[in-house]
């Protein structure tokens, strides 16, 4: 992979971290497409001729709206601009209800991907990682093998972790049922959870991010939120610094985020808004003139991270019956 003058995490040859936002307010080929391949290029993210790229969108469940979901367009440019770099595309992610087929099925994204040769599929086949903190997790050998990822979330509220963003989102490269097993073993016990989060993160293969923020959910999430119409469209080589520039664009405040939170505890330079470098738009610009954060309304009371056994077991019949059910 190359990353211009950025390593791995996205860091620049002077310590700083690029973050590449734009305003688009909406959704199209001619439109949001343009602006996500030049804010990738902005940002400094370009994968080597030939690379492996899991592009990793946010395929929730198959929610009618899809508001849960990143926007087709949205992947549909990622999709295409990791293409025209020449790499080799797979898109993936693990639902928390049906398989990442049938969702994309649902919310659009299979019509989106034709014609441009890419498989969407279900990251399964886990394999058992030991994270630093001593924590274990099924992570997809997909996920793990690739050269890089292309990590393409929306912009959400989340009832357990207030915003659900980039780095969240790469939670979705635990297989199945996993997930809700580390909800139910790890969270409400201290930092566990958020240190698993943010240590799978750090075990991936380099992620470039491309955000997906036109209209955002708000209110409640990661399902059954509202709409907002944020009209932000980001890239950067740091899932930390993406999170870091969203959450500054809000005014959110740091140590309110659980991930970010974690992140600043662990001492993560992406984690701080100084460390970032913004060659287009910052996050100051989004207010108070043209869209503005003005209004998004972000969950003030979290519920328990960890499912309760009754909880994890309605989760696993929900999970078989959205896959394998009669309509499947």
């Amino acid at each position: 992979m190359t990353f211009s003058a950025k390593n791995a995490a996205g860091e620049t040859t002077g310590g700083v971290f690029t973050v590449a936002l734009d305003r688009c307010a909406v959704y199209g080929r001619a439109s949001s497409g343009a602006v996500c391949g030049s804010l990738l290029e902005s940002a400094g993210w370009r994968p080597a001729a030939g690379s492996r790229v899991l592009v990793k969108p946010n395929l929730l469940r198959a929610q009618p709206d899809g508001l849960c979901c990143t926007h087709p367009q949205v992947v549909r440019a990622a999709v295409e601009y990791a293409l025209d770099c020449g790499a080799v595309v797979t898109v993936g992610d693990s639902p928390a209800f049906g398989s990442a087929e049938r969702v994309a099925q649902a919310v659009g994204l299979t019509d989106a991907l034709q014609g441009l040769g890419v498989r969407v599929v279900t990251l399964d086949d886990p394999v058992d990682c030991r994270l630093p903190s001593g924590l274990r997790v099924g992570v997809a050998r997909a996920a793990l093998e690739a050269d890089a990822l292309l990590n393409v979330p929306r912009v959400k509220v989340h009832c357990q972790m207030r915003l659900t963003l980039a780095v969240k989102n790469l939670f979705g490269c635990v297989c199945g049922v996993r997930k809700a097993v580390a909800h139910t073993r790890h969270g409400d016990r201290g930092n566990r959870f958020e240190s698993l989060i943010v240590e799978l993160a750090e075990r991936l293969p380099p992620s470039g991010v491309l955000l997906d923020g036109i209209t955002a959910m708000h209110r409640t999430g990661p399902s059954g939120g509202d709409p907002y119409p944020l009209g932000l469209l980001g890239a950067s080589c740091s899932s930390v610094a993406m999170d870091t520039a969203v959450g500054t664009l809000l005014g959110a405040a740091p140590e309110t985020i659980p991930l970010w939170a974690e992140l600043r505890r662990r001492k993560q330079p992406a984690a701080f808004v100084e460390n970032l470098h913004f060659p287009v738009l910052s996050p100051a610009d989004f207010s108070p003139q043209g869209v503005t954060p003005d209004g998004f309304c972000i969950p003030q009371v979290l519920k328990p991270v960890s499912f309760r056994p009754a909880t994890l077991l309605r989760s696993l019949v929900r999970r078989m019956w959205h896959r394998y059910g009669p309509s499947a």
